[in-house]
């Protein structure tokens, strides 16, 4: 099982990701691509927001693991899966396993919240908890595989992940052209790279000239400082975000190339942005968006990026908060 990767010597290439969408159709929900008055009004420009959060299991990470694991063989559909997550990438491979009738075990950290950490049970995985400050996800992921047989799924730095994630991109570049609103520019909330991998191999083939840019939390900005640099750095560790979903500590190795060919940049949102930003999908856009989901709006709303006279696309990559949480953080931001 390899993707064919580009002519560059990139991991992926386009069609990795038309392949990734023919396995997807019919398994994934093709999301659709919406506007809103008071948004495009707000900003001057055009604002195509591409609701991740509808996807299968409330985020679009379902796309990278059933692309992965419906390509397993049937021995290793016996043997099963192990993943490693904070909550999305869990909940898409589990989702994705008891669909194609395999077991997974998923290592998640203590502190995910309770949401994610019982869909994923839902879905009938194996859930073992760690301390992220303390132990190794990766280390007790591996242990587990190797007792089982398993095969391992990591959450972004994989071919077939970044292919399966980009099929977002090549849907949201179709139908912004369909209603006559090609792409000018693109931002992408980001972690280890891997959506905005995939998605920017889609976007930049179908539309060369369209400008995509990383968002993360402040804390977490190691793509946009890895790509001023020219180099993979890592976050400091220590630091908190509300975006439990974006705490990757560096790009990944195989994601990073393909950030520096097609990028144009990075940007970096604080917490208190992106509360406000969740409030604004919920009070005006009705739309639940976790905090990691909502850095790309976050981004516009914040004048972050020049949305006037441009027509801007944004992702809502996930909507699986908790109650609690999400009660707190839209009472606490200041009302759109």
């Amino acid at each position: 099982m390899t993707a064919g990767g580009s002519a560059d010597g990139l991991a992926i290439g386009f069609q990795d990701i038309e392949a990734a969408a023919e396995r997807l159709r019919g398994w994934a929900v093709e999301t659709p691509l919406i506007e809103n008055p008071h948004l495009n009004e707000r900003v001057g420009g055009r604002i195509l927001i591409k609701p991740e959060n509808l996807q299968r299991s409330g985020a679009f990470k379902f796309r990278g693991a059933y692309n992965r694991l419906c390509q397993l063989d049937e021995a290793q559909r016996r043997a099963g899966v192990v993943a490693w997550s904070s909550g999305n990438h869990a909940q898409g491979v589990a989702a994705a396993a008891k669909l194609l009738g395999m077991p997974a075990a998923i290592v998640m950290p203590q502190d995910a919240p309770r949401l994610k950490i019982e869909n994923t049970r839902n879905y009938g995985a194996d859930v073992r908890l760690y301390d992220r400050w303390r132990e190794s996800r990766e280390e007790i992921a591996m242990g587990i595989a190797r007792e089982r047989g398993a095969v391992t799924v990591p959450p972004y730095d994989d071919p077939h992940i970044m292919a399966g994630q980009g099929t977002a991109g090549l849907e949201l570049a179709r139908q912004a052209r369909a209603i006559g609103a090609p792409v000018e520019q693109l931002i992408v909330g980001c972690s280890g790279g891997g959506l905005i991998a995939g998605i920017a191999t889609a976007v930049k083939h179908l539309e060369p000239d369209a400008r995509i840019y990383s968002a993360e939390p402040a804390g977490f900005d190691d793509l946009a400082r890895s790509l001023a640099g020219g180099e993979r750095v890592s976050n400091a560790p220590g630091a908190t975000s509300i975006c439990d979903a974006l705490m990757a500590p560096t790009p990944g190795q195989l994601t990073f190339p393909i950030h520096q060919a097609l990028l144009s940049g990075g940007l970096t949102v604080t917490d208190e942005e992106v509360a406000q930003a969740m409030a604004y999908a919920f009070l005006v856009l009705k739309l639940v968006v976790e905090p990691g989901g909502a850095v790309g709006l976050a981004a516009v709303l914040s004048g972050k990026i020049q949305t006037a006279g441009h027509t801007t696309a944004i992702l809502l990559t996930g909507g699986n908060v908790d109650p609690d949480s999400f009660g707190r953080i839209i009472a606490g931001a200041a009302a759109p």
